[in-house]
């Protein structure tokens, strides 16, 4: 063993390291390669320190990557002590898992060392969001959303295992490092494991097939104040709306989403309000979706149809506790047949639970249809998270976000057109932000969206089976 100044400066070095990649590798704006490397310090220093200096590194490590959305949780109105318990609780638990791969490194069992961090990580990842209201949102499997063959493997297994490949990769470069152990047997079972992996993510980003588009018009003005308008100011800003359809129809338009909450209104003035738009969309041949809070505790969207009527009603199923606490969720999936196949609804943080787009995606919805209210930073995650349910369930999304992104994606994840939601200066649209872009409506069965969490239990056996064998130890 080395020295105690030699070890120290380990330690420091391995916390130093792994808390950059953590706080770059993770968070709003991730760079994915940095969160396949951010264990490997402690992980690498582990069996060459004391356990009291490898817990230590491991926890700050983590905790103080964390604190990359520290300030983002104060805007959003996460409580100071649950702020906190999200900074602590995982980094504890980061650090335990790094000492159970540093007992096995030490005893020689190295398949151990490899899979005991992404077994229990996952394990842990899953039973954190099990009920939580925020469903997946934390899950470290989004930090690789722009690495598109890993993320094919969401339609099998949904986001568990894209944490779990990354986490592998770290363990198992550590027990290779390991000074004794059988390697060739964990090198040949890792090397097949990501051959599989990325080998079925290459196979499936070049097997999308031709199919049925149209065009998504995605619409936001960021600019209007109060952004979240009531009685006959919403009005005001639906006939505003409502007067950039024609424009939007004659580029081809012919969807029109509006973002999440337009305002809030109810009475004679829902009313004028459904008026303009069915007038709208008759006029211009479109299918409009537009989001209100109606009366004190509904939050509504409505679909008018080409004809101009009102052709159906979807009520959010997950509100934002610190906001919408007090509105009353809704229970039904809305789906509207088109001549390019089967269209979805949802409404922002809906696109957080993967069960309702599991739901969506058993009905054949091909197009999913998003109003969004994001809040300017988190707007590339809430984005991709979205994105992430299309690649687990099998359709495309047009989402327009307010004080966030508009974007369409497809089934694979790929973005295929997106613009932020404020209107560049001297736009000739401003101060609206307006985008125009092809989107395939093709519904693909995925084996996630049949089977569920499947990957996710068993992920859970696995780990009180390791979790059963070191305490038989």
């Amino acid at each position: 063993m080395d020295s105690k100044p030699k070890q120290i400066l380990l330690a420091i070095a391995a916390f130093v390291l792994s808390a950059v990649a953590w706080f770059f590798g993770t968070g709003l704006h991730p760079v994915w390669i940095l969160t396949w490397l951010a264990p490997l310090p402690v992980l690498l220093a582990a069996p060459r320190l004391p356990r009291w200096m490898v817990y230590a590194a491991a926890f700050l490590g983590f905790a103080v990557g964390s604190l990359n959305v520290w300030t983002y949780n104060r805007v959003v109105g996460v409580p100071l002590w649950l702020g906190i318990v999200a900074v602590v609780v995982p980094a504890l638990v980061f650090a335990g898992l790094i000492l159970f791969h540093r007992g096995f490194i030490l005893r020689g069992q190295l398949l151990r060392a490899a899979f005991v961090l992404p077994i229990l990580w996952t394990a842990f990842e899953y039973l954190l969001e099990f009920k939580s209201p925020h469903s997946t949102w934390g899950n470290l499997g989004y930090t690789q959303m722009e690495m598109l063959p890993l993320i094919q493997i969401a339609s099998i297994t949904g986001i568990w295992a894209i944490s779990f490949t990354v986490f592998l990769f770290a363990g198992t470069i550590s027990a290779l490092t390991a000074p004794s152990g059988n390697k060739t047997r964990l090198a040949v079972i890792a090397a097949a494991f990501y051959v599989a992996v990325f080998g079925y993510g290459a196979w499936r980003l070049h097997s999308t097939p031709a199919a049925p588009t149209v065009k998504a018009g995605l619409i936001s003005d960021d600019s209007a104040r109060p952004l979240f308008p009531y009685g006959q100011k919403t009005v005001e800003l639906a006939q505003a709306y409502a007067s950039q359809i024609p424009a939007m129809a004659a580029q081809g338009a012919q969807v029109i989403v509006l973002p999440e909450k337009i305002g809030h209104i109810q009475g004679s003035d829902l009313d004028a309000a459904d008026a303009l738009f069915e007038q709208a969309a008759r006029q211009n041949h479109v299918t409009i979706f537009v989001s209100f809070e109606h009366q004190p505790n509904l939050h509504q969207a409505r679909l008018y149809s080409p004809n101009g009527t009102l052709e159906a009603l979807y009520e959010k199923h997950h509100m934002l506790p610190a906001f919408e606490g007090y509105m009353l969720p809704g229970t039904a999936r809305v789906v509207v047949n088109r001549p390019s196949g089967k269209w979805g609804t949802e409404i922002c943080k809906d696109m957080d639970f993967p069960r309702l787009s599991r739901q969506y995606g058993n009905d054949g919805v091909g197009l999913m249809l998003v109003p969004a209210w994001d809040f300017i930073t988190d707007a590339w995650l809430h984005q991709h998270m979205g994105v992430l349910r299309g690649v687990e369930s099998g359709f495309s999304i047009a989402r327009a976000a307010k004080q966030g992104m508009l974007s369409v994606s497809d089934s694979r994840g790929r973005i295929l057109a997106q613009q932020s939601s404020a209107a560049q200066p001297g736009s000739a649209t401003a101060p609206f932000s307006i985008l125009i872009a092809s989107v395939p409506v093709w519904h693909q069965d995925t084996f996630y969206a049949r089977t569920g969490n499947w990957f996710a239990w068993l992920d859970l056996i696995l780990a009180v089976a390791l979790l059963a064998s070191i305490k038989m130890q």
